[in-house]
């Protein structure tokens, strides 16, 4: 049984004996506190906290990291208070503590909730110290290798979580040898019998392929010594869910994947990474396309390394990745190599781009969380975000920006930052002029052109890739319908007032603060909101204004002929209705609908009829004179069939100005067609211009104007 004297003698190779001690006294401080607990498998609760420390060890982190290890779960666990950790052992151990702990004191209906907020906690407890993240990923670690004594319906949900969350993370900052591990125990909890004759197989495999390994082994290696290049080779073992994996996406038989021979080759500097490179391409062919450079281009996790696929003898296709040692300890350990550095007294730059890189996407984590509209949002965000495979495109001067595959011009621009994302309106890629939906590819060089008042569109969420693009623009356009809905409000509450001989302009602030009150209002602004969202009416909230202001509680309401004026353009809280496509000169009424706002329809519709009762939520409407909007109007056309027809109405259309949105072509006989026709146009008599020329066509029967 592994002991904390065992514990003692590991970190007596990296630790002075005072901060051995140290983690020592947090030991038996937490073997006294969890004093009689035992874990589900029968063992001293204090067994895992320990292990937890065991693992920490293993990738020589500090010793306040060793002793939030051995501390993690006594604020959760025991009476022992966060304070009382603080006066004990510092507070820095005491936060690291508390950012570990999963905050069970608070109980959540949805269990998906408590999780996400137990993950919102623990991104607000990284920001202050990374070194959060890693203490939970070993904790998580351990609690993977010890499920065997819980149900099998509790192992398949804490190892969908493990994949889904802390396995992407541990990739995320590079520490791949808890990635690989927590990978493959989650893949053994959710598929037990397929892990098992995988593993079988694998065993198996690795029987049969000795010799072949030992053949090109022996191969690389002499011929990294006739060159006098000091390098290692050594075989690289495919871990089961990677197996798993590719044989059920790629649709691969498992023969075919384990014919791939992997091999690794570590050097003393990145020079001769270059020079062994030429050496191995010299001894086999390379696979055209299958070379990347990850020295000059790192990955996002900090990850460095030479890949290319060789063909080896007899056609066998061969993977050789070729480091330094610095490189092997940041692919193996990642942001925990920057404490391996500091352990052993000297800093070096990989260790300390991959902390600088870690700071960063904390940092974008919290953004993200500030505009995620709730924390099931967030983690959705997160889940997206977390490692995808990267590419990498460069600024016009010439830095590079790492994003994931499928990003667009504006996952781009909201990776520069969030204001240029918020008023990009256009891009030239390798100076060319380039759709904002454009997919981007490794090498391009982008340029964003901005202007002051562009905002984001909504249509943006269709196509771009990155979390941080997608919660930047939800909220953007969360405070755009705020703003949109609160200039409605003002407008339709004035309306309002105007019978009552007054405005909100002219009301005593006095006035207004005692109705707010009354209306259970947080503020004007929030009552402006509501009103233009549709959620209050606005004749209700005016004669709550009105009786405050005259001190009585009936006053009689005048007549109010008065017409709220639209122009098209006021965005979000206006909307046109489908059902029978509003056109300026068209008489319009409109209605209010509860989180949508004003609802605008043709004063004819048959969808406002059951609406004239309720003089309350149905508004008179006036189109303003200096509309330049296009809107939409359906057009339904009888007309004799022929060859060309549709090239005619096309050009018809144009000519007048007009665009067409869609087109389709019914079949009534072999004579006739009916055409369903969609254009975008100015108003009413823009249209009627173009219904002019359409009857000008020969043998054009009715023109219908499709409403409902």
């Amino acid at each position: 049984m592994f002991t904390i004297d065992d514990l003692a003698d590991r970190l007596g190779g990296y630790l002075p004996l005072e901060e051995i001690q140290q983690v020592k006294r947090a030991f038996y401080y937490a073997e006294q506190a969890h004093d009689g607990q035992r874990r589900r498998s029968g063992e001293p609760y204090v067994t895992h906290p320990l292990a937890v420390a065991n693992i920490l060890a293993n990738m020589h982190m500090d010793h306040q990291s060793l002793m939030a290890a051995m501390l993690h779960d006594v604020i959760e666990d025991t009476g022992v208070s966060k304070q009382a950790l603080a006066a004990q052992f510092g507070k820095p151990v005491a936060e690291l503590v508390d950012g570990v702990s999963k905050l069970t004191q608070i109980t959540f209906e949805d269990k998906a909730v408590a999780q996400a907020e137990n993950f919102q906690k623990m991104v607000l407890a990284m920001s202050r110290d990374i070194r959060v993240i890693i203490v939970k990923l070993a904790d998580r670690l351990h609690n993977m290798r010890t499920l065997g004594a819980l149900r099998p319906d509790k192992k398949r949900r804490i190892a969908r979580e493990t994949l889904e969350i802390y396995a992407r993370i541990a990739g995320r900052l590079g520490i791949n040898t808890i990635r690989i591990e927590l990978e493959d125990l989650s893949f053994q909890a959710i598929h037990p019998m397929r892990s098992e004759r995988i593993k079988r197989a694998v065993a198996s495999a690795r029987g049969h392929r000795r010799s072949a390994m030992r053949e090109i082994q022996t191969a690389l290696q002499k011929s990294l010594d006739e060159d006098a290049l000091n390098g290692t080779v050594v075989g690289r073992q495919k871990h089961l869910l990677s197996i798993y994996k590719k044989m059920r996406d790629q649709r691969k038989p498992f023969a075919e994947i384990m014919d791939v021979f992997g091999f690794r080759i570590i050097t003393e500097d990145v020079a001769s990474c270059y020079r062994i490179l030429g050496v191995v391409h010299n001894l086999y062919k390379p696979v055209p396309g299958r070379f990347k450079d990850y020295i000059a281009i790192p990955k996002a996790n900090g990850y460095q390394s030479l890949h290319t696929t060789l063909f080896g003898p007899r056609g066998m296709p061969v993977e050789v990745q070729i480091r330094t040692r610095e490189m092997e300890a940041m692919a193996n350990n990642g942001i925990a190599a920057h404490w391996l550095y500091k352990a052993g007294q000297t800093t070096h730059p990989i260790a300390e781009g991959s902390h600088a890189r870690a700071r960063a996407w904390v940092k974008g984590l919290l953004e993200m969380q500030r505009h995620a509209g709730d924390s099931l949002e967030f983690i959705e965000h997160v889940k997206n975000d977390l490692f995808p495979d990267d590419i990498y495109v460069f600024t016009p001067k010439g830095d590079i920006m790492e994003l994931p595959q499928g990003a667009t011009v504006i996952d781009f621009a909201y990776t520069v930052h969030t204001d240029i994302g918020n008023s990009c309106i256009a891009c030239r890629i390798d100076r060319h002029l380039a759709p904002l939906s454009t997919r981007l590819e490794s090498g391009q060089t982008l340029e964003i052109i901005t202007a002051p008042g562009a905002r984001p569109n909504i249509a943006w969420l269709n196509f771009v890739a990155t979390a941080k693009a997608r919660s930047a623009i939800r909220h953007a356009l969360k405070h755009q319908q705020q703003a949109e809905a609160m200039t409605l409000g003002r407008r339709l509450l004035n309306k309002a007032l105007s019978a009552f001989e007054t405005s909100l302009e002219e009301l005593d602030e006095a006035v207004i603060t005692r109705a707010l009150e009354q209306l259970d209002a947080a503020s004007e602004e929030a009552l402006l909101e509501s009103i233009g969202l549709g959620n209050r009416l606005a004749h209700v909230v005016a004669r709550r204004l009105a009786d405050v202001a005259d001190g009585s509680d009936v006053i009689e309401r005048a007549r109010n002929d008065q017409a709220v004026i639209i122009s098209g353009s006021e965005g979000m809280v206006i909307n046109f209705a489908r059902c029978c496509h509003p056109l300026p000169g068209d008489p319009v009424v409109g209605h209010l609908s509860v989180g949508k706002g004003l609802v605008v329809h043709r004063a004819e519709c048959k969808n406002v009829d059951e609406r004239k009762n309720d003089p309350e939520k149905l508004f008179a409407l006036k189109w303003s004179e200096t509309i330049d909007e296009d809107f939409p109007v359906a057009l339904r056309i009888e007309i004799e069939s022929r060859r060309g027809l549709v090239a005619e109405l096309a050009g018809l259309v144009t000519d007048a100005d007009a665009n067409i949105e869609r087109i389709g072509i019914e079949e009534r006989d072999a004579r006739l067609s009916t055409v369903n026709l969609t254009l975008a146009v100015k108003g009413r008599i823009h249209l009627a211009r173009i219904i002019k020329r359409i009857r000008n066509l020969p043998n054009v029967g009715k023109i219908t104007r499709i409403t409902n």
